[in-house]
């Protein structure tokens, strides 16, 4: 009964956090398309009223007239919508998935001993540290560098590069993807906490007291609003490739989950000018090569067929018969019919015979071979020279 409410847990936390994300990231494109759509108000009543921008819309059967004040209003209005409490939900919510599935067992996903031999406290230090020196390291780069927005670009670019590299040789290859996207998740949470909701508090402050308003901490806010802007569909990949193990396989998994980021960076901004009225079709067509590149790159050893592994002439035959000691050792642990480490087999995948293995062949190799990411975190601490043996068995064909 216990797992069975803990997995219901799970689920309900799960849906809190897609739900939460999914108001956060829906509300940054709506105010970034709102934002860039302005127009000069015709009406000579609302320039003087300090309008800046408006726009009309028309949806659910109805107009809408959106106005934006660079000062407030003639009237500050007494009721006032904060854009906040959706980003502290979605990095709450994400932060106590992270907890409960890899801070509290990192034996299962975190840690992979062919990858860096921590201990299961050093890991998860490890990933809180993570997450802190990102926020840190990016504050500062911002305030040291905050006047350029090019080289600031840059810096940021590079930054995650090194993230990527760094995160993808201590922890599990799983685990690496998604807490790079934990780590600009936090970022982009603290730039609401710590910059923009303070920034925009002082602003209202100042006018409710009849003063000018200091024009810097609303300039900072913008800033890191824009990166934020720029960070949603890149944490956006990150959170779900863990779904996807063909992309943390091989020795250069820090650079496809970096291009990936690219790209997601790059069809954001295509977004971003379509809603001033440019459609510059580079943008997707260089995200679209970048994901090519990283297909490529993700892709299996000597073989981009469609059709699977065809033996060679020359290679050498490697029976099921020889793998099942492998399979029974490292893999049915889980999967199996009565799985040691589980309450049941993930998926109802089930190892137990040659013939259960002959027909899970490709994904066998998928994820054990070519990903890694089988088993999870390496709990069962299988080998290169066992990957190795399995790779054969499938590139001979199975038998």
């Amino acid at each position: 009964m216990m797992s069975y409410l803990t997995g219901w847990a799970m689920a309900l936390l799960i849906w809190l956090h897609v739900i939460a994300a999914i108001a956060w990231i829906g509300e940054s494109f709506y105010f970034v398309m709102l934002d860039n759509s302005l127009h000069k108000p015709d009406d000579a009543a609302a320039q003087q009223r300090g309008v800046f921008g408006e726009l009309w819309a028309v949806h659910g059967g109805g107009f809408y007239h959106s106005q934006k004040y660079l000062v407030s209003p003639p009237r500050m209005p007494a009721d006032l919508h904060w854009s906040k409490w959706k980003s502290y939900a979605t990095w709450l919510s994400g932060f106590s998935l992270l907890t409960v599935m890899y801070l509290l067992q990192p034996g299962t996903y975190l840690i992979d001993p062919a990858v860096a031999a921590l201990t299961p406290l050093t890991a998860a230090i490890a990933v809180l540290g993570f997450l802190l020196a990102g926020w840190v390291v990016y504050d500062a780069a911002c305030r040291l560098l905050g006047a350029s927005d090019l080289v600031l670009g840059i810096v940021i670019a590079v930054f995650v590069a090194v993230a990527c590299y760094v995160s993808t040789h201590l922890f599990s290859a799983q685990a690496a993807f998604l807490i790079v996207g934990a780590m600009l998740g936090t970022i982009m949470s603290a730039n609401v906490f710590f910059l923009i909701i303070p920034g925009q508090r002082k602003m209202v402050d100042a006018l409710a007291r009849g003063e000018t308003p200091d024009p810097m901490p609303g300039k900072r806010g913008k800033q890191r609003s824009v990166h934020n802007t720029y960070f949603t569909l890149p944490v956006v990949f990150a959170m779900l490739s863990s779904h996807f193990s063909m992309l943390y396989g091989g020795s250069a998994s820090w650079l496809n989950l970096w291009l990936a980021m690219i790209g997601g960076a790059l069809i954001r901004q295509y977004f971003v000018l379509r809603h001033t009225g440019r459609q510059d079709w580079k943008l997707p067509a260089v995200a679209a090569a970048l994901f090519v590149a990283v297909i490529i790159l993700v892709a299996p050893a000597g073989d981009l067929s469609l059709t699977g592994p065809a033996p060679a002439g020359n290679a050498p035959i490697v029976k099921t018969a020889a793998i099942m000691p492998i399979v029974r050792q490292r893999c049915a642990a889980c999967h199996a019919a009565h799985p040691r480490l589980m309450a049941s087999a993930p998926a109802g995948l089930m190892f137990d015979t040659a013939a259960e293995v002959q027909q899970h062949a490709a994904l066998i190799d998928q994820q054990a071979v070519q990903a890694k990411s089988m088993p999870p975190g390496n709990i069962t601490h299988i080998t290169k020279e066992e990957r190795g043996e399995i790779g054969a068995w499938f590139r001979a064909g199975a038998k």
